[in-house]
């Protein structure tokens, strides 16, 4: 994956609700872009459902989907997150957080019978939302003179940069992502103002 140049995430949060003798398992899809996203989705799904009996997860992030975790939370091993993961990797999604809040309903469904819940409202959770691409970035930081603002932040507005920070003093320091496919033209242009600073960020 590491010649892409887009990964594919979802547009906005969804949920779905999917129903199995009297159990019931909502499905939260949610966009994330750290870990402390994640945790705050849980947390706030926690609060919003305290009676429910499991709050079962997956989640999958970074441009090239290396990190992810899953959570079974007291399911039978293996019923709940991988399914779950599952979903998220059949539609090559990353970035994301599915998060299932299980009520019981009194009758025990197995393990065959979890995983299809799991795996079921998962599923409909994530066809209720358009999946997007969005351009992988690389992170720089410029460093440059305030006279040279307007020549600066030219090239990463044409070049379809996103600004992630930035600070102005006599010497301003922009942080920048510069889409993948267009860093070897933007890092060409940059290095061609005069005396403008142009790092990669580790």
């Amino acid at each position: 994956m590491s010649d892409a140049e887009y990964y594919q995430t979802i547009e906005k949060p969804s949920f779905a609700e999917f129903k199995d003798r009297g159990s019931k398992f909502i499905a939260y899809a949610y966009p994330v872009q750290t870990l402390e996203d994640c945790k705050q989705y849980l947390q706030s799904l926690k609060k919003e459902h305290p009676k429910a009996v499991h709050h079962c997860f997956a989640y999958r992030l970074g441009w090239d989907g290396n990190i992810f975790r899953v959570s079974d939370d007291g399911e039978p091993s293996g019923t709940a997150g991988r399914p779950i993961l599952g979903q998220i990797d059949s539609k090559e999604l990353t970035n994301i957080s599915v998060i299932v809040v299980r009520y019981f309903g009194g009758t025990l469904l197995g393990v065959p019978g979890l995983i299809q819940a799991y795996k079921s409202a998962t599923a409909m959770a994530l066809q209720l939302v358009p999946v997007i691409q969005k351009p992988i970035e690389v992170m720089y930081e410029l460093h440059f003179d305030y006279t040279q603002m307007n020549d600066v932040m030219m090239i990463v507005k044409q070049c379809g940069c996103s600004v992630v920070g930035q600070e102005n003093q006599l010497f301003c320091l922009l942080r920048v992502g510069i889409p993948k496919s267009r860093l070897d033209e933007a890092l060409h242009r940059l290095n061609d103002i005069r005396s403008v600073e142009v790092m990669a960020v580790k």
